[in-house]
């Protein structure tokens, strides 16, 4: 039985795969940095663009999250499913997620977020030319 409405539940999980990307998102800008990669700073200025984006609308879902007294949390982990636990003004919700749609959640996130900050990157290079 459904708990939560589709736009909490959209609030909720949309913050919950982001914030994955933003971990992923650290973890790349490590490798780059202690990686063998001949030029790293372009690389390096994508994911902090993309990072920044993602800092910023996590920080616009947490205020939202807050306004509806909604939480997040992790339950437990195995090598197949993770459990989350969506708690909204008292109403609680329990949801298994498939660990590979979760990769595929926070991958469509990374493609968005990538794509976003190519095109302020474009945007800027054509404004200074």
């Amino acid at each position: 039985m459904r708990y939560l409405s589709d736009e909490e539940l959209e609030l909720g999980t949309r913050f919950l795969f982001l914030s994955m990307a933003m971990v992923v998102i650290r973890q790349d800008m490590d490798h780059i940095q202690s990686g063998a990669f001949k030029i790293k700073e372009t690389y390096m200025k994508l994911l902090t663009k993309m990072e920044e984006k993602a800092a910023d609308e996590r920080r616009a879902l947490r205020i939202a999250m807050k306004q509806k007294r909604m939480q997040v949390i992790t339950l437990n982990k195995n090598d197949s499913f993770s459990s989350f636990l969506f708690i909204c003004q008292s109403r609680e919700e329990k949801r298994n997620y498939f660990n590979p749609a979760i990769r595929k959640k926070v991958e469509a996130i990374l493609d968005e977020l990538m794509m976003k900050s190519l095109e302020q990157s474009q945007a800027e290079t054509a404004g200074r030319v």
